[in-house]
């Protein structure tokens, strides 16, 4: 996708004892409501940052939201994710928090960020008279699936928030103690944007009227009908979702990548299990995955920092035979000249010459074979085909028990990463309940989905507790305290509404 960036300079009124003319700012150019929004160009600027937040900043470090920290919430704070460091990622790792974790602020901040560049350019698009009718709703159905995209992970991670939409741009006092909204009300809401961007949206965008190349990474029809399928999903409305993978399937645009390894390396980009995924190019707007995922003291991978990380009670979940067990780094030497691996038994002292690591490094973005730069330009899926699969497989679990078809479905997931193949006599409707959530755990490590997942199937307690208590940790996890995280305390400073009552604070 093509990137504009639009400036926004702001003047600052600086008291000082005396006045220096050399601080005064040249503005070289501004925006204002008098010259923006005027041509089609401006449109595409405005769609165009906002799919810019699902990265972060467009000038400094790029690891804000779909590209580093949003993981903090989603997997770190499940049995897959651990981070050795402390403060806030480790507070998160063993499963203690509270409203002052940086990390949680963070990725409200960052989401909230989206939502507030959505509304602004629905708002202002929508009024535009120097663009076609054609080219409004389809910049309207991009900026409406973008702004449900954070909506889904803002009531996945805190439920009831305030829901801001573009008809309160014009308020300027509408953040003023704004009211909570149910999970159920800003569901409807989505369901209803997302139904109208995929009656709007293209397939793809080869040979496309508005677009002047074929865009990867753009929002379309595919993408707005697998979000949904998954809204619906979390609802346990079964037949819906179900019916929802099966149009995406029947585009016959999507499939699995030949090989898992390979689906994750820098240089793929976009391929055609992509549905919809964040884009980045290490010389022009990389982020930070290979930082904070990249091994510590490793001879190829230099000077990363292993911020994020994965248990080693996880790793050793995966058959030997599956191909998703050979994406992580379990032993090498590194350039301290010890032997990184894990210990024998926990708590055991090293010998000399080695090294015991606390968790287990994962390769899905820190490619050893890529570039080694310190911005990297790894893709970051947030929907592809195999949960499309594994998703309607779920639902037709949750419909009918083990079918033919739910069992082919998990199967394809499998037999790409040459994973042991599942058989429908081994199975009841609850026994593939936990296989199906066990491959998703297999499958989708480290890509937003694990905290979702355990949620939805109403294992999130248990499972996560049961790995505390194996590690020798406290088990934390309490639900229904635990459902939701607590909003962050610089936000219920200025909003009251945000009561963190019942929340672990």
């Amino acid at each position: 996708m093509k990137k504009y960036i639009i400036l926004l300079l702001a003047a600052t009124a600086l008291t000082q004892v005396s006045c220096n003319k050399n601080l005064d700012p040249k503005v070289y150019s501004s925006l204002t409501s008098t010259n923006a929004f005027l041509t089609e160009s401006d449109a595409i600027a405005a769609v165009n940052a906002v799919y810019g937040r699902l990265k972060g900043p467009s000038v400094g470090d790029n690891f804000d939201y779909w590209t580093v920290r949003h993981f903090a919430l989603t997997d770190l704070t499940t049995d897959l994710g651990h981070c050795s460091y402390g403060g806030d990622p480790g507070n998160l790792s063993a499963a203690q928090w509270n409203s002052a974790n940086g990390l949680i602020a963070e990725d409200w901040r960052q989401i909230y960020k989206l939502v507030a560049d959505a509304n602004n350019a629905i708002y202002n698009i929508s009024a535009m008279k120097s663009i076609t009718d054609a080219q409004k709703s389809q910049f309207l159905a991009e900026l409406k699936f973008l702004r449900a995209v954070a909506y889904s992970d803002l009531t996945d991670l805190w439920g009831p928030v305030v829901l801001v939409t573009e008809k309160d741009v014009a308020n300027p006092a509408y953040t003023s103690n704004a009211p909570l909204t149910s999970v159920a009300d800003i569901e409807s809401f989505l369901i209803n944007d997302l139904n109208n961007s995929i009656s709007v949206l293209p397939v793809s965008y080869a040979n496309n009227a508005i677009y002047s190349s074929n865009d990867p990474g753009r929002a379309t029809k595919g993408a707005a009908m697998t979000l949904l399928m998954r809204l619906y999903l979390r609802q346990h409305q079964w037949q819906k979702s179900a019916d929802m993978a099966q149009q995406v399937m029947n585009l016959n645009i999507y499939q699995l990548y030949p090989s898992y390894q390979g689906l994750f390396a820098e240089e793929n980009k976009w391929c055609s299990e992509n549905i919809f995924s964040v884009l980045s190019d290490a010389n022009v707007n990389g982020t930070e995955l290979l930082n904070h995922f990249g091994p510590l003291a490793h001879p190829i991978i230099q000077n990363r920092w292993q911020y994020y990380a994965v248990t080693w009670d996880f790793y050793h979940s995966f058959d030997n035979a599956d191909d998703r067990k050979k994406e992580f780094f379990p032993v090498y030497t590194g350039t301290d000249g010890l032997v990184h691996m894990e210990a024998p038994t926990p708590g055991a002292t090293p010998p000399a010459g080695e090294f015991y690591m606390p968790d287990i490094a994962t390769m899905k973005y820190a490619d050893p074979s890529g570039p080694q730069t310190y911005y990297d330009g790894h893709s970051v899926d947030i929907l592809r085909y195999a949960d499309v699969l594994l998703s309607r497989a779920e639902a037709l679990n949750e419909l009918n028990g083990p079918t033919a078809e739910s069992i082919s479905l998990i199967n394809q997931v499998k037999a790409r990463s040459h994973a042991p193949q599942l058989n429908i006599a081994n199975y009841s409707q609850s026994t593939l309940r936990d296989a199906i959530l066990q491959e998703r755990g297999w499958e989708f490590f480290y890509e937003g989905k694990r905290r979702a997942d355990l949620m939805r199937m109403g294992k999130y307690d248990v499972i996560v507790n049961a790995y505390l208590t194996r590690t020798g940790q406290t088990a934390h996890v309490q639900l229904p305290r635990d459902q939701y995280f607590p909003y962050p305390l610089n936000q219920v400073t200025i909003n009251p509404n945000l009561n963190n009552s019942g929340r672990q604070e």
